[in-house]
């Protein structure tokens, strides 16, 4: 995230002391990647971050694998499955592989715990509901049709959270930044990328929290949890700045590319991570061409298992799609717009659709989600 932000009171200098009013020190803490060569931010706490009181175990298993799942393509309703939980259990895994991990989430049960992912950072988009995530760094509020991005080991929780709310997850083992061929060598957006700085949203200040009642932070690094007791309030930040925090980028301020011609789904991509591409489709103007088809043609693109997660509208090439929809196409198979949607296509000027899209450069695994909410028929949905 190539932005930098700054936010509460800093010392004039990095590493030097910073005192407070009795003449302690506030603790400062560096929170760096790839060692010290990525982006970082450098905060100031009230509390010494590292002070535990302890840390257990929890038994949760994410998800049930599909051991013998076929390879073919699949679309099941991920509304059928049980929606509600905490923080953790409220994730619902249909699709994974080494890279990523493909989830959704309605949130119920949430108490005062904090949650961080050790090893992933998480795109989570909020298909419904409005609220605020907060931080470390500050309070981030949140709307339908945002993509709210954690680097991974960043320690948030949902608050002010609306009863009906629903999630769509990506968490990427790989950093998630904006797509290489928007940015400019000193990473600035470019004036042909379908967005811009002005488009995203960083977190706003929020007093820090001083307080030695002790919390609880939920930590999941791969596929284990766990419990830690925190020594104090973790939310005790009187200031911080750097290049790495939560935030947020609405798929409403999404500008589509159009042409005369159907133009492949790159155009259409919003982040980029060493093991996916994540594109939306919105709204927009279709082909000009007289003789345009702007339903795409049938592919495949045997390096991408191709992910659609719909979030609401009139999908132009596909039949039978609810909202919370997904369909997976892997790449060993060819795919393409259901009988009669090309031809209804032609002539067409523009549609209202909005979706996620997460291709991945490795196969997709499956779990006993997708076997419990599928619909059966949809490898036969392509015959006339």
């Amino acid at each position: 995230m190539p932005i930098y932000h700054s936010l509460g009171t800093l010392p004039k200098k990095k590493h030097i002391t910073f005192e407070k009013e009795d003449g302690s020190l506030y603790r400062e803490e560096l929170f760096s990647t790839l060692g010290f060569a990525g982006i970082y931010s450098t905060l100031y706490h009230i509390h010494m971050p590292t002070e535990v009181h302890g840390v257990k175990p929890l038994a949760h298993v994410p998800f049930e694998p599909w051991e013998d799942a076929p390879k073919a393509p699949f679309h099941f309703f991920t509304f059928k499955a049980q929606a509600g939980g905490d923080i953790v259990t409220a994730r619902k895994t249909f699709l994974y592989n080494s890279d990523i991990t493909l989830s959704t989430a309605s949130f119920t049960e949430l108490d005062d715990a904090f949650y961080r992912n050790g090893r992933a950072d998480e795109v989570l988009f909020v298909h419904k509901g409005n609220g605020e995530l907060h931080s470390e760094y500050g309070v981030l509020p949140f709307r339908k049709g945002d993509y709210l991005v954690v680097p991974r080991g960043v320690m948030y929780r949902f608050e002010n959270l609306d009863a009906d709310n629903r999630f769509f997850i990506t968490e990427s083992y790989g950093p998630v930044e904006t797509p290489r061929r928007y940015r400019n060598p000193f990473g600035q957006l470019l004036e042909d990328a379908p967005f811009s700085e002005r488009d995203m949203h960083l977190p706003q200040w929020r007093d820090p929290i001083d307080s030695k009642e002790p919390a609880r932070l939920i930590v999941k690094s791969n596929n284990r949890y766990h419990e830690y007791t925190l020594d104090h309030h973790p939310f005790d930040v009187v200031g911080w700045d750097g290049y790495l925090y939560p935030w947020s980028f609405n798929i409403e301020d999404f500008q589509p590319i159009v042409g005369q011609i159907h133009l492949p789904p790159p155009i259409h991509q919003v982040f980029q991570t060493p093991g996916a591409v994540i594109c939306n489709f919105v709204p927009r103007l279709f082909d000009f061409h007289p003789k345009a088809v702007p339903a795409p043609y049938a592919h495949q693109n045997i390096d991408s298992d191709e992910v659609l997660y719909y979030v609401e509208g009139d999908f132009m090439s596909r039949k039978g799609i609810e909202e919370g929809s997904i369909t997976l196409h892997p790449g060993d198979v060819p795919h393409g717009p259901q009988p009669g949607k090309t031809e209804a296509s032609v002539g067409v000027k523009d549609c209202y659709e909005y979706a996620v899209m997460v291709d991945t450069f490795k196969p997709l695994e499956l779990t006993t989600l997708v076997r419990e909410t599928m619909d059966e028929d949809y490898i036969r949905s392509w015959l006339s």
